[in-house]
Formats: structure tokens, sequence, C-alpha cells
């Protein structure tokens, strides 16, 4: 059984729009991962009533796939990962970009303890010693 049939009942008879295109995208991602199911597709788009919601039909199946490959391209996460997050929405992988740059405690530069916050040494007598203009 393939990843969309576990998530997405196949037995319908009528499906409206937002549901057309959610169905649509998760079939470009299944596909990227190597599970096609056109004839579902071919349903989708029969069952879509104009030119206009057929093309967005097509737009959120295109952008499932593309989806999908930049995901597969930029990080090793496996299938199963990369399903879970586009199509359910739960990220189980970290991306090459988000991965902590390694500083002090693996923090990201951007939060890592800057010197600015850091206090002075303050002298607590400073204030009594004789002012240095009066020096020769």
């Amino acid at each position: 059984m393939s990843r969309y049939a576990r998530e997405f009942d196949t037995d319908w008879e009528t499906i409206d729009k937002d549901e057309a295109t959610e169905r649509a995208y998760a079939i470009g991602v299944a596909e990227r991962l190597g599970e096609y199911n056109r004839e579902e597709l071919e349903r989708i788009y029969a069952e879509m009533g104009s030119a206009y919601q057929k093309s967005l039909v097509e737009l959120a199946y295109d952008e499932g796939r593309n989806e999908a490959a930049e995901i597969a391209e930029t990080t090793d996460a496996d299938g199963t990962a990369v399903w879970e997050d586009l199509v359910n929405g739960e990220k189980s992988y970290i991306a090459e970009d988000e991965m902590p740059t390694g500083g002090r405690d693996g923090l990201p530069e951007a939060l890592e303890p800057s010197e600015l916050l850091d206090r002075q040494e303050v002298d607590s007598t400073e204030r009594v010693d004789k002012p240095n203009f009066l020096d020769r």
C-alpha cells in the first residue's frame, strides 16, 4: 500500500477544490519519492468543473513534486521523513542550512554571547580620587 493510499481515502465519489489540491500535492510528493498514482490524479482532474480548478490542481501537483525534490537534494532525509514533513507537517530532519554552526555550545553565531553585554570592571574608589587636571 502506498503512502498516499494510507493517508487518503481513495474511495471518494465527489471532491471539492481544496481537498483536490491537497491530494494533488500529496500525489506530487509521492511521485517524487517513487510511488506513482496517475489514476488517482486523473480522477481528481476529471472531478474539477472548470479549467481554473484544473490548473490549481496541476499547480499543487507540481509544487509537491518540486518541494520533495528540493528537500531530497538539500538534506539526507529518507522518503518517510520527506512525506511526513510535506504532507503531514511533521518535520523530522534538519536541513543543511539550519544546522548549528558549532560555535560555543553549538549555538548559531547570532545567539552566541557578545562582549557588548559584559560588565566593565568598576573601581569603587575612583569617584573620590583626585582629578587628573590637578596633577602637575
